[in-house]
């Protein structure tokens, strides 16, 4: 297995105290509804995310955390919903009260340069907390800043770019939409070239509404529950999956049936994990993969929406059938759940957030979650400083792995997954997924 260590580097980070940047115009103030796609339960937490730039010799003397706070004042006057809060109004139903307070800003700066941070930078991070701080009582779902950023400036002329935001707010491509308008102002925009657009109206629920499709992701009727507790010690591993590790899990597809890299990808990590859970073979296991249904609308879509836009398709097994068929039996439950997503499918899970009552997706030890980035253009975001060396998501989730484009130590572009489990599921997980990467050289580089 071909093993990069993890990084135990230690570093202190200075800090500004936390600031609120507010639109740079006067805004409308108003109360703006979310979609019945935006504030269902599942998304209703913050994710948090890293970019890390290195020096570029054209900004040398400029202050990137002065760029970026001018940057997004000026982006907010645009995406003024973000400034606001979030109310809840009857029902649950969520809205956001576009107050202009602001968003959380922190500036700060580390004794550490990104060359420390190794050859490959992947999640974990060493020090996290210090590069994202946890304000105190800022991170609630309702009546807090909705986006939190933290600049911190290296020692070496690079910077970290760190955010916190509130997933009901958007999906990877809103928020990605907003980062992209603040780097075209840090770099003497005007306006953003893709104005954002509201509309989440066009994602609530029919009148009357009616599930017209099969939803195993909100189904929490299964043979046997098991949940993460809190007695359990979870750890966090990277994985990188370049050509050499597709190449050894091909092996195990046939040749003549047709499936992407991510479908392979995906099956094999299922399989792993429910492996590695050593669950009873009738037992249900459930994969529940997060799709970017943009393109599934007709008419499209306006251009420039930013709100969540995600279908959960749902893959329904047991691990007695997932672990003892060849690895193409998990493919083809893969293929069968992504092509659920149709308009009709987006429909019809709105419709089921206001019947129910706005459920989770099940979120027990049996389910796998699998959200790929990998068109997300995380790493595309400029602030004047070229493009990241790294961007995406800081960690996995209990039971979410993202598909997160990187390099590895030689510069070998692949896919990280960074996954989290109770640590001897984790051992186990690693040499399942170890053993069918093992012939010739092929092993999943583990951070």
């Amino acid at each position: 297995m071909a093993v990069l260590p993890p990084t135990y580097l230690v570093f202190k980070v200075r800090r500004h105290e936390p600031e609120l940047v507010a639109p740079a115009k006067p805004t409308p103030q108003e109360c703006k509804q979310l979609s019945d796609i935006d504030d269902q339960e599942g998304h209703r937490f913050q994710i948090r995310g890293l970019h890390f730039y290195r020096s570029n010799p054209l900004m040398l003397g400029i202050d990137p955390a002065r760029v970026i706070r001018e940057a997004l004042a000026a982006a907010l006057v645009f995406y003024y919903p973000y400034a606001g809060r979030l109310r809840e109004g009857p029902n649950g139903k969520l809205m956001v009260d576009c107050t202009g307070e602001g968003v959380l800003f922190v500036e700060a700066d580390a004794d550490v340069t990104l060359e420390e941070f190794g050859g490959a930078i992947y999640p974990p991070f060493p020090c996290f907390e210090e590069l994202l701080y946890e304000v105190h009582g800022s991170n609630h779902l309702l009546n807090c800043p909705l986006l939190q950023i933290q600049v911190t400036r290296l020692k070496c002329g690079g910077f970290i770019f760190a955010h916190r935001f509130n997933h009901t707010m958007s999906d990877a491509v809103g928020l990605i939409q907003f980062m992209s308008a603040m780097g075209e102002m840090a770099r003497g925009a005007l306006a953003p070239s893709t104005p954002p657009v509201w509309e989440r109206h066009l994602l609530n629920a029919r009148d009357p509404p009616v599930i017209t499709c099969l939803h195993h992701e909100y189904d929490h009727t299964t043979t046997i529950n098991r949940a993460i507790t809190p007695t359990d010690k979870l750890v966090h591993r990277s994985f990188f999956f370049g050509p050499t590790q597709v190449s050894a899990l091909r092996r195990f597809v046939p040749d003549n049936f047709r499936c992407s890299t991510l479908d392979i990808l995906t099956a094999c990590l299922w399989r792993c994990r429910t492996k590695a859970l050593e669950l009873g073979s009738n037992e249900d296991v459930r994969l529940i993969l997060i799709v970017n249904a943009r393109a599934k609308f007709n008419p499209p879509l306006p251009s420039g929406f930013y709100g969540n836009t995600l279908g959960f398709p749902a893959a329904l097994t047991s691990a007695g059938k997932l672990c003892q068929n060849p690895l193409k039996y998990g493919i083809e439950l893969v293929k069968e759940a992504k092509a659920k997503v149709t308009e009709e499918y987006m429909k019809s899970a709105a419709d089921l957030m206001v019947i129910r009552g706005r459920p989770n997706v099940n979120t027990s030890i049996q389910s796998f979650i699998a959200s790929d980035l990998t068109r997300a253009r995380f790493r595309e975001v400029d602030f004047g400083w070229d493009e990241a060396e790294f961007g995406g998501p800081a960690n996995a989730l209990e039971l979410i792995s993202f598909y997160i484009p990187s390099k590895n130590k030689e510069g070998e572009e692949g896919i990280v997954v960074p996954v989290c489990l109770p640590v001897p599921v984790m051992e186990r997980f690693t040499k399942q997924l170890d053993g069918m990467l093992k012939d010739n050289a092929a092993a999943a580089g583990v951070i």
